[in-house]
């Protein structure tokens, strides 16, 4: 087998396997409910009620419950004993049975202060309810109908608050850790409220459950006040397909997705720009902490989240398009202000890797730290937008990421499950992060974020504030004055070849299967054993074989191809050590670019006289090359639908199979120097006169003479 048919088969090895991981999408899996739709939106934000509860819940140990208020201020010591006097004569045991209690709208249950394990709601189903025919989740929960909830509200569900309407529940201690509802990791959620319309949750905690502390779905109106969740397999407080909602002072963590999660939140902003007449959910003075994700919303439409603490999570906040089956897609209209978002940077991906996340909940030692990550994530990040239109980040404090302040990218519709063309890049769009104080605390202590900005670079209208930091891309468009107002706007229908890879790759996730993408830094690959990496030095490696071939074959002859060539080596070196410094970004890759697009038209040049047509293409690959190079470092080039760097990669492969050609076949016209000519044959002179003393040669013909002895 020739050098040149191996050469053109290990190329075809590399592409087939590049083209393998960009169109590979992993399966996506998140919460999954029965088919839903958004309230009518006629509803309000409920009113905390401040008089006589109708109904009591309390534990029957006097001891106990004095020992629980005993540190209580004089007022409301007083007030417990009192409530607790009347709930041992005509109160409940547990929750659930007040709640069964309820039958009319406008009722009041308190709580007062204990343990509440709901022992009857505890024991697996059993009857007609172990055998109910409904849908399996990816996560293996049945997918129950709002029929079937109503008939078995304890298959999943520790107390089940189903159509009941205006109800009210509150905790009547001190601080909302004096009530505790505890499912112990026996049922998927530890309250779910389903269709019950202007629900209020107040002061107490709820907690270990195998997805959600607290569930509120298809409420038209809902408050979750001063209530804490924590150590829960999936989410904290999870509230789906609602509007006219409010969390206020809340707490969540350890929680292995979000502590906080609006999702599908009611698209009552759908179609409009950044001027709306008001959003669907607000959240307030809540604190979200040591979680995968602080705060997250697929499908987290009209959300507005101000004055709230998002910190020592893997990721401080994140919003996405990325999972089917949630009402509201694309993500749209989310407004963030005046947050503190910091130190996001934990990892929690080894608890997966050794084994802990494989163990029954109850043993993997949530209430130790322990968080076991649902999702994949970039660990060490402030906001994330996964396919969002129509956001704004303003006026928040965002410090101390190792990755970065913010991180946008796009995700194309057939991830949700939509297949028409056109909508498969209708995310990413008119998302403005202005005024937001990067890299500082509010007493103005530097704390730098690793870098402030990465985005993989689709979209139109997305702008940035003067004065951004460190950003990959370098250049990036800016914000004006006004909402909408944009220099520079780019209108990429696709985001950067290499950054896409980097976010397939790090996809391809799953925590039941225990399976972390190696190429991938987010889950601790490092060097060579990164997909941008092994990417970089792959294409590299080609490029100069081919290259190097090239002169050595066709231009030896030429100072100027030698002189590219060695310009051209050179910036495909530093192509591969910028990147290893992905996290950290430089102005390297564009002058790698550069190096490399004046190698090309050089080598193209050289070429001219001799492969006029390769020789022009070469020189077009050179000059987009150089406007790479410019895209990367100086300005994003505006209303052009593709990167330089896609039209330049899609020509270089074009040129490596046309440049293994031209090297493996010699061709008259070669610039190599021309082989020395053979030297000519010395003309015949006129002999001597004959010389006696001169021997004469035996071998040598006589010459007839003249008369005089001359030649004849």
């Amino acid at each position: 087998m020739s050098w040149t048919r191996r050469f053109v088969l290990a190329l075809s090895a590399v592409l087939a396997a590049l083209a393998t991981a960009l169109v590979t999408a992993p399966a996506a899996q998140a919460h999954e409910e029965r088919p839903v739709t958004f309230p009518d939106g006629s509803g309000s934000v409920p009113t905390l009620r401040t008089g006589e509860p109708d109904l009591l819940v309390c534990k029957s140990d006097p001891a106990d419950f004095r020992r629980r208020i005993a540190a209580f201020p004089t007022e409301l010591k007083a007030r417990n004993l009192t409530l607790f006097d009347r709930c041992r004569r005509q109160g409940y045991r547990h929750l659930q049975q007040a709640v069964d209690a309820v039958d009319r709208p406008g009722m009041t249950i308190a709580i007062l202060p204990g343990l509440y394990e709901e022992e009857p709601s505890q024991p697996a189903p059993t009857g007609a309810c172990a055998t109910l025919k409904a849908p399996k989740s990816s996560f293996g929960y049945q997918i129950l109908s709002y029929e079937q909830q109503k008939q078995c509200p304890h298959n999943q569900n520790l107390v089940a608050i189903l159509g009941k309407k205006n109800l009210q529940i509150e905790g009547t201690g001190a601080s909302r850790l004096d009530v505790v509802i505890d499912a112990r990791y026996t049922k998927l959620n530890a309250i779910r409220a389903d269709g019950s319309d202007g629900i209020y949750f107040r002061n107490f905690t709820a907690q270990r459950t195998t997805f959600n502390s607290l569930y509120v779905l298809a409420a038209d109106g809902f408050v979750i006040d001063d209530v804490l969740t924590r150590w829960n397999d999936e989410y904290g407080f999870l509230t789906f397909a609602s509007d006219h909602g409010l969390y206020k002072n809340c707490e969540s963590y350890g929680n292995g997705d979000s502590g906080i999660y609006p999702g599908s939140a009611s698209d009552i902003n759908d179609g409009r720009g950044y001027d709306v007449p008001r959003y669907s959910i607000e959240i307030t003075g809540c604190r979200s902490h040591h979680n995968m994700v602080g705060y997250s919303g697929t499908a987290g439409d009209s959300v507005w989240v101000h004055d709230n603490e998002l910190d020592h999570n893997m990721g401080g906040a994140s919003m996405d398009s990325a999972f089917p089956g949630h009402p509201g897609l694309p993500q749209n209209h989310a407004r963030f202000e005046r947050n503190l978002i910091h130190d996001n940077n934990q990892n929690y991906y080894p608890y997966v890797a050794d084994g802990t996340c494989a163990k029954p909940p109850a043993e993997r030692g949530y209430e130790q730290g322990v968080v076991c990550p649902q999702i994949s994530m970039p660990p060490g990040t402030g906001i994330i937008t996964a396919g969002g239109n129509w956001n704004l980040y303003e006026n928040n404090w965002i410090y101390g990421h190792q990755r970065a302040a913010f991180f946008l990218s796009a995700v194309p519709a057939f991830i949700r499950g939509e297949s028409a063309w056109g909508k498969q890049t209708d995310t990413s769009h008119h998302n403005r992060y202005a005024a937001n104080h990067l890299g500082v605390d509010r007493t103005g202590n530097t704390r730098p974020n690793r870098t402030d900005v990465w985005w993989d670079g689709q979209g139109s209208g997305n702008c940035w504030q003067p004065g951004t930091g460190a950003a990959t891309p370098y250049a990036l468009p800016g914000c004006g004055p006004r909402r909408g107002d944009v220099s520079g706007d780019t209108r990429r229908i696709v985001g950067e070849p290499v950054k896409l890879a980097q976010l397939l790759v790090c996809a391809d996730y799953n925590v039941q299967a225990r399976r972390l993408p190696a190429g991938c830094d987010w889950y601790g690959a490092r060097g060579i054993q990164r997909v941008e990496t092994q990417l970089t030095l792959g294409t590299a490696a080609v490029l100069a074989l081919v290259g190097t071939t090239l002169w050595w074959r066709r231009l030896r002859g030429s100072r100027l191809a030698g002189a590219a060539t060695l310009l051209g080596l050179l910036g495909l070196a530093l192509d591969v050590t910028a990147s290893t410094l992905a996290l950290t970004p430089t102005l390297l890759p564009a002058l790698a670019l550069l190096l490399t697009g004046l190698w090309w038209t050089a080598l193209g040049t050289a070429l001219r006289p001799h492969r006029r047509f390769f020789a022009w293409t070469t020189i077009t690959l050179g000059a987009l090359t150089l406007l790479d190079a410019f895209d990367k470092a100086v300005l994003m080039i505006p209303w052009i639908p593709l990167s330089p760097a896609w039209i330049r990669g899609l020509l270089a492969v074009v040129w490596v199979l046309w440049a293994v050609t031209v090297a493996g076949t010699r061709h008259p016209t070669s610039t190599l120097p021309p082989a020395p000519a053979p030297a000519p044959a010395p003309l015949p002179t006129p002999s001597a006169p004959s010389d006696p003393s001169t021997p004469s040669n035996p071998s040598a013909p006589s010459a007839p003479s003249g008369p005089a002895g001359g030649a004849a």
